[in-house]
């Protein structure tokens, strides 16, 4: 378990590329990779998704999905990644929406990366080697994130 204090959203960008960097290289799995965030509302799950994003080569802008629950982005950064997923499920009432927004699939082939925000609502469903990662609002600034 790994434990970081950022100051501010750059920091917590910075963190998070920097993850998703080490993650393209090294990280291997059977289905795809998957990275659950959590912790409440304005506590950097997204900001952190947008530098995750920019670690994998995203070039678009990344916002939460939460209107649309999940948005996939094509890598073209030379990796064993093809995909990357960045889905919100506070707005799913079970594990079983999973398959109904395409996310289960998402996270069965070995060339996805998948972020999921609020993921303990869907934790049934999650894999068993998922890399969770936990974010606690300090003050307005500060971010403690916590890398399990």
């Amino acid at each position: 378990m790994n434990i970081i204090i950022t100051k501010s959203a750059e920091e917590t960008k910075a963190v998070a590329k920097l993850f998703a960097e080490m993650i393209a290289q090294e990280r291997t799995a059977q289905g795809a990779v998957v990275v659950a965030l959590e912790g409440s509302l304005g506590a950097g799950k997204t900001t952190f998704a947008q530098g995750f994003a920019e670690g994998l080569g995203v070039k678009e802008k990344v916002k939460s999905p939460t209107f649309v629950l999940v948005h996939a982005h094509a890598l073209k950064k030379k990796m064993r990644f093809k995909n990357f997923y960045h889905a919100d499920c506070y707005r799913l009432e079970s594990e079983k929406d999973v398959s109904a927004i395409g996310l289960d699939e998402a996270m069965r082939d070995p060339e996805n990366i998948v972020l999921v925000e609020w993921a303990r609502r869907i934790k049934k469903a999650m894999p068993k080697d998922t890399i969770r990662v936990t974010f606690k609002y300090i003050n307005e600034q500060t971010r403690k994130i916590n890398f399990n």
